[in-house]
């Protein structure tokens, strides 16, 4: 009995916890080391220089998917790769408390990275070997689900749990609270000087706030006002030492003196005819800033070694934020100056709120270690899970390399083969094609939803975009992605691929309306972004499967992998022009460009070749 390799079993067993650990590494990759670097007190341009370079292994895993193809089973990489991200989790915690943690981590989070991204090659590639086409078109959209709860879990859950162990493991917490009133007095001017209150050395070692209590008018003031006032906190939190990160940053003097060939033949003769002929004439840059007050902190005595103060955002509404002083360090030299931080409002916050912010001064390479060291245990239990309880499909076997030559031959038959595919190009486009309209439109909908309205957006505060986007738009998207998987598998996609195509894309048209009519009514907003996203969710279910359909026969793990790459090359090609659009012709001309934008996946969808049984239920 103990032999029994059961060629299937029901996908419920491994779906999900497959696709939880898919998602896992690639939110803690990308995501969670940013603010875990942040929270270490690594600069912004050295965060966003270094971790940009984490996402190459998901753009360029197709170039060594031929090598999870031929060499072991698909389901003895899962589970391996499993188990060493697990290992490779587990150094990233240990590196941490090192002085030279963040080239050592960067290392270890290259090498998670690729374990990942291989890992998402076997997973796609088992997937299509152990499952059938009715249970592919059925779980596609279960999947998709699992794959966003583990995004969820790791840019939430993780990050709480960090900051619940930093919460726990240093000086007392402090308190700071917010109150918006129209009547409260507005700081002209920033004097530490007036700061320098003295404290009590009465033994215990504490962190002491002043005031512990603000008032801040809802007044939106001068945009070079409020950056004086930034400035001369942020001089006197540099020059006494409080403010520790290395910054780099280009300076004009560092720009080149003459336009590049691209921009005097192409870019600038394209924005004066765009400018010319649809830019929005009344569209100005808004010149004016959220209203600040400023909070000073300092020790009660000298702490014989280095304490880093983070005061953060507790409870409230999340229109009122931290501008300055988001990490502070304290030692022998400076734990009886004041160090200052800077709360602000959002400009287009107008009535009356409040909020409160925490101030901790917690072991932060301690939390994230306990943290990651969580991830070990996960990984561990996804390795040894799947080890067991993954099906051996017929069709999972290794190719033929017994020797470095077979294996080099191998490797380009498997890309040879997918560009052999009847009508190749054909594919291509509509890999590249179908999600064109919005692969632009996705990269606007949030500056759009806060941009101010006297230059054509919405006008929404932070923690309205996070409620409407982030929790409506989510809801939506994950409703639409599970009906699309329903009844794609109970008609398939024959049926419902033209459903699809016009569900995805006509709902972009809700932007249009938004943008001409700039309602304040959160209803109607929140309305038109969950159509709009329901309809993403429901036709990118063809698109995924159309993916599985193009996988089909020979190497359909190499060829899923291939399209995945076409399918970010898509996304990414179209997003990186869309904000240079936008800020030449204005939202409204925009989201009417987006709609036009869609005309060529109509098109090659008239022209892809697609069996009328693939993915029906057949019971």
């Amino acid at each position: 009995m103990s032999d029994y390799k059961p060629a299937t079993r029901n996908p419920w067993a491994w779906v999900p916890t497959l696709y939880l650990a898919q998602g896992l590494p690639f939110a803690v990759v990308n995501f969670v080391s940013v603010i875990m670097y942040k929270s270490l007190g690594v600069s912004n341009a050295d965060i966003a220089f270094y971790t940009a370079w984490l996402y190459l292994p998901w753009v360029i895993k197709p170039l060594w998917s031929p090598v999870v193809d031929i060499l072991r089973t698909r389901r003895w990489w899962i589970w391996s790769m499993q188990l060493l991200l697990g290992a490779g989790f587990a150094a990233v915690g240990v590196s941490l408390p090192l002085p030279i943690f963040f080239k050592a981590s960067l290392i270890l989070f290259y090498l998670v990275a690729f374990s990942s991204a291989t890992h998402d090659i076997a997973a796609d590639g088992y997937y299509l070997l152990a499952t059938t086409e009715k249970e592919q078109s059925f779980f596609v959209g279960i999947r998709s689900t699992f794959f966003r709860i583990s995004m969820i879990f790791g840019q939430g859950l993780l990050v709480i749990l960090a900051g619940l162990i930093q919460s726990n493991t240093g000086l007392p917490k402090q308190q700071i609270t917010v109150n918006v009133r129209a009547d409260a007095a507005i700081v002209q001017a920033v004097d530490p000087e007036f700061f320098k209150t003295s404290m009590k050395q009465d033994g215990d070692l504490r962190v002491g706030v002043e005031p512990a209590q603000i008032e801040i008018p809802p007044q939106p003031r001068a945009k070079a006002e409020v950056a004086a006032l930034l400035g001369t906190v942020k001089n006197w939190n540099i020059t006494n030492n409080f403010f520790r990160m290395q910054q780099r940053s280009r300076t004009a003097s560092q720009k080149t003196d003459t336009d590049s060939w691209w921009t005097r033949t192409i870019s600038a003769p394209a924005e004066d005819f765009l400018r010319t002929h649809f830019a929005r004439n009344t569209a100005t840059k808004s010149d004016i800033a959220g209203n600040v007050a400023v909070v000073s902190l300092r020790l009660s005595k000298p702490p014989g070694k280095e304490i880093v103060v983070t005061p953060a955002f507790a409870t409230g509404d999340k229109s009122v934020s931290l501008a300055e002083g988001s990490r502070l360090v304290f030692d022998d030299t400076n734990w009886d100056k004041p160090a200052l931080a800077v709360i602000q409002l959002d400009p287009k916050l107008k009535a009356a709120t409040s909020a409160t912010f925490e101030v901790r001064s917690g072991n932060i390479p301690l939390s994230w270690a306990v943290t990651f060291f969580v991830l070990i245990g996960l990984f561990a239990f996804f390795g040894f899970w799947h080890r067991f309880i993954l099906p051996y499909p017929t069709k999972d076997q290794p190719g033929d390399a017994h020797s470095i030559p077979i294996f080099i031959k191998e490797f380009f038959k498997t890309f040879g083969a997918f560009f052999r595919k009847p009508k190749i190009p054909v594919l291509l486009l509509f890999l590249l094609l179908y999600r064109f309209g919005e692969a632009q439109l996705v990269k606007m909908v949030t500056p759009f939803l806060l941009d101010a309205r006297e230059v054509g957006g919405l006008g929404l505060t932070t923690g309205q975009v996070g409620w409407v986007y982030g929790t409506i738009g989510i809801i939506a998207l994950t409703c639409g992605g599970l009906l699309g998987g329903v009844v794609a598998s109970r008609h398939g996609l024959k049926a419902w691929l033209w459903p699809m195509v016009l569900i995805i894309h006509l709902p972009d048209a809700a932007f249009i309306y938004l943008a001409a009519a700039q309602p304040d009514n959160l209803a109607i907003i929140s309305l038109a972004v969950a159509v709009e996203q329901f309809g993403y969710g429901f036709g990118f279910t063809a698109y995924m499967l159309y993916m599985i359909y193009i996988a089909r026969g020979e190497h359909p793990t190499a060829h899923y992998a291939i399209c995945t790459g076409f399918m970010a090359l898509g996304m990414m090609i179209p997003g990186m022009w869309s904000g240079w659009l936008q800020e030449v012709i204005g939202y409204q001309h925009f989201f009417l460009w987006v709609i036009l934008a869609t005309i060529p996946s109509f098109l090659v969808v008239l022209l892809i070749p697609l069996d009328r049984e693939f993915g029906k239920k057949t019971t």
